[in-house]
């Protein structure tokens, strides 16, 4: 307020002061991180006062959590998310030029996995709303050399496991679930049974990457299983084959989380749920806010599963996603293009034999998705920015 002498009158002058609205971000991590700070910080102090930075307490504690969390018996931790893909496949015996189906519109580790093993991967378009793999691409696939199913629940939601499991059934097939994106996701059964993501097939692997929905503050993974000789195999294979000191039955690699980013997990673990409903009222705000746009498609949710939204897409039509990415910038909201590039058409896996017309669906999403900022700090004040931001970009239009 501004006080000022004018005629021998006092006359009051009102300044309304609006606190300034903080930077946008994709995934605000400092944000949440001070909100958390003291029980993070006593959690990495504790580590670094014991000194049991390998396999310390903390990451069979985290373990046990995981599992009462998950409702699964058994997790097992790893370096990555990659990693635990790599363990699973190996320890489920997969061999050289067996083939694995799994979706051309995901990140690169997936596939990756299955190329250093010496597997074939035989990779399907998604669907149009969902981005998720789809039963009826994934029956056209398999042929007798087919071993596995790889489904990923894409940005934080299931695919259609009641569908994939019976299709694996009848074709005597292994499920790897690639849940990465999907911690703390529920798949709803038409039973009423309700499991979470990663705990359906025969095991189910995740990435504790920084912006995961469950995230630490380094590299860290994990294999989920119900199946109490395969978690056996996957602690051997993570530890160099080891399952006696010094003693080793499996050609294993050495993949460990570290007891710092175990602890940090335990902790961002108990918030878990909150955050995942954070993300949920930020997708639910954007939704209303594009709703009757015809250039916008908001991601699809299926009444089998619920959605965390590790990332919020929509897809962007009559070619002018590259155009409104690029005013956001102008106006400094963040977007990520995630996939810019097929699959099937990375250098790297060429020798797989696809043409570019072979996957429209893919081809077509790769040109039209955009992931706008979603996470578990954002303000009201940020939502109206950025919402108001791209609705100015289609007036124009």
């Amino acid at each position: 307020m501004i006080v000022t002498q004018f005629s021998g009158e006092n006359i009051i002058l009102a300044v309304l002061i609006f606190p300034p609205m903080r930077d946008i971000q994709m995934v605000d991590l400092k944000a949440q991180y001070d909100k958390i700070r003291a029980e993070i910080d006593t959690a990495i102090f504790s580590v670094i006062n014991s000194s049991a930075f390998i396999k310390g307490p903390d990451v069979k504690l985290l373990e046990e959590e995981l599992q009462s969390y998950l409702g699964v018996k058994h997790v097992i931790t790893c370096a990555n998310g990659t990693d635990a893909l790599q363990i699973t496949m190996m320890s489920l015996g997969l061999k050289p030029g067996d083939e694995v189906i799994t979706t051309n519109f995901t990140f690169i580790a997936t596939v990756e996995a299955l190329a250093l093993l010496g597997l074939k991967p035989v990779i399907v378009d998604p669907d149009q709303g969902t981005y998720n793999i789809p039963v009826k691409e994934i029956q056209k696939a398999i042929t007798p050399k087919t071993r596995a199913i790889v489904p990923v629940h894409l940005f934080g939601q299931c695919a259609d496991m009641e569908g994939i499991l019976e299709l694996a059934h009848k074709n005597d097939l292994l499920i790897i679930e690639d849940a990465a994106q999907a911690t703390g996701t529920d798949y709803y059964f038409k039973g009423g049974e309700i499991k979470k993501a990663g705990t359906i097939g025969n095991a189910g692997t995740t990435s504790f990457f920084p912006s995961k929905n469950l995230g630490c503050y380094g590299d860290g993974g994990a294999v989920y299983t119900n199946d109490d000789d395969l978690a056996n195999k996957l602690r051997s294979i993570a530890n160099h084959g080891m399952k006696i000191r010094y003693h080793y039955n499996d050609i294993g690699i050495n993949s460990r989380l570290d007891t710092i980013q175990a602890a940090i997990l335990r902790v961002k673990l108990k918030y878990l749920d909150r955050y995942n409903i954070a993300r949920k009222d930020v997708a639910d705000f954007y939704d209303k806010a594009f709703a009757g746009i015809i250039h916008i498609q908001v991601p699809e949710r299926e009444k089998f599963s619920s959605h965390i939204f590790h990332q919020y897409t929509v897809r962007i039509r009559n070619g002018l996603r590259d155009g409104l990415k690029k005013y956001l910038e102008e106006y400094k909201v963040p977007s990520m293009i995630y996939y810019p590039g097929p699959l099937h058409m990375q250098e790297a896996y060429r020798y797989l034999g696809y043409r570019e017309s072979d996957f429209p669906v893919t081809n077509a999403l790769c040109r039209e998705v955009l992931s706008l900022p979603v996470h578990t700090e954002m303000e009201e004040d940020q939502l109206q920015y950025i919402t108001q931001t791209i609705l100015s970009f289609f007036e124009k239009k």
